[in-house]
């Protein structure tokens, strides 16, 4: 038997009677109780997530710039404030997605990236052999001390500067994606659910302290299974489901997060290049009654599709997904996705499906 990796808050989320699962080989609240009831919570008012299983690296040296400007997909020289933060993905040199990630720019020599858990030491190791390469004088520092807190919802802000002196001066004037240090704290206005909030990353034996802090201005923690509906309906994807390393960028609905605009060269930008999407990503809504899964085959006049992400939205009250399917396929089309034994009836709808507290189709 393999011991599950544990985050700081392990005993604080059984302690809240979470329902604990294996999610990667990390033990995870996956509920509280009720998934549906967390999702409209943070919807609605605010809800608080424990992902300190994602990991933080710094790249930090004369060159970082440079380096990481070959390294991703995304153009790191459109960030020029301190503190700001870039979506992109990392390419492998056939085009496929190493991961997805959002890097904050703090100075010249400091980048700060965070990388999903599931790929996190893949991840780690290819940047440094990419530096080893390109920028031997970096240093790629990998900072498993950090736990994260991820604080999301309308009321999400408030109840965070009620829960942390001092926050609010530091913080107030965040415009979304960016960040500011306080002491050893970081704090972004990142978010994965489609509602405003912070992400705060902080030295694991505090986040405890800040866990209950927070639990006590009446921010509800959210488990992993309203995570997943909430980012869907936000239309956000998901690594290992929406893209992997056999998928490129822009078959995933991720071409905004690639800059083939620049002159400069980036891993896998000549196989992007060279292979132009024949498919693309789309938004479903189910006309029939069943919930769309992963994995299921859509039927379309131009060919076969296949939902990537699929579940039922609290929001819309109805079942959604993002399927790939062929270019060729158009918002308003009408297709047919096979649901066990039978075929029911889906309308290709553009995402986000929801954000902002309201559903948008």
């Amino acid at each position: 038997m393999t011991t599950l990796k544990q985050t700081p808050l392990n005993a604080a989320h059984r302690a809240m009677g979470a329902k604990m699962v294996d999610f990667g080989g990390w033990d995870m609240p996956v509920n509280y109780g009720s998934q549906i009831e967390e999702h409209h919570q943070v919807r609605n008012d605010a809800g608080m997530f424990d992902v300190s299983h994602m990991r933080v690296v710094d790249v930090k040296g004369d060159g970082a710039r440079a380096f990481l400007r070959y390294l991703l997909a995304n153009n790191v020289d459109k960030l020029t404030l301190s503190g700001k933060a870039l979506y992109s993905t990392m390419l492998l040199e056939n085009g496929g997605v190493i991961d997805d990630l959002i890097v904050y720019f703090m100075d010249e020599t400091w980048f700060r990236i965070v990388v999903n858990a599931g790929t996190a030491d893949k991840d780690i190791a290819w940047m440094k052999k990419q530096a080893a390469i390109h920028a031997p004088q970096l240093i790629i520092a990998d900072h498993p001390e950090l736990a994260m807190i991820a604080v999301q919802g309308p009321h999400a802000r408030t109840k965070v500067w009620e829960a942390l002196p001092g926050s609010r001066e530091l913080s107030e004037h965040l415009i979304p994606f960016s960040a500011v240090e306080m002491g050893a704290m970081f704090i972004a206005r990142t978010g994965y659910t489609g509602e405003d909030g912070f992400e705060i990353m902080l030295p694991a034996k505090a986040a405890p302290m800040l866990w209950a802090a927070l639990a006590e201005k009446g921010v509800k923690p959210i488990g992993l299974g309203a995570r997943d509906t909430l980012r869907l309906e936000a239309g956000m994807n998901l690594y290992g489901h929406d893209m992997d390393e056999s998928i490129g960028p822009l078959e995933s609905g991720l071409a905004w997060t690639v800059d083939l605009k620049s002159e400069r060269d980036f891993i896998g930008k000549a196989a992007l290049l060279a292979h132009p999407p024949t498919r693309k990503l789309v938004g479903l809504l189910l006309l029939d009654r069943g919930v769309l899964r992963d994995h299921q085959k859509v039927q379309t006049t131009h060919g076969e599709g296949e939902i990537t992400s699929g579940s039922f939205s609290p929001t819309l009250e109805k079942s959604i997904a993002l399927a790939r399917v062929p270019n060729g396929v158009q918002i308003g089309d009408s297709v047919q996705v096979a649901v066990r034994d039978k075929m029911l009836a889906a309308r290709v709808v553009k995402y986000p499906f929801a954000r902002n507290g309201k559903g948008l189709v």
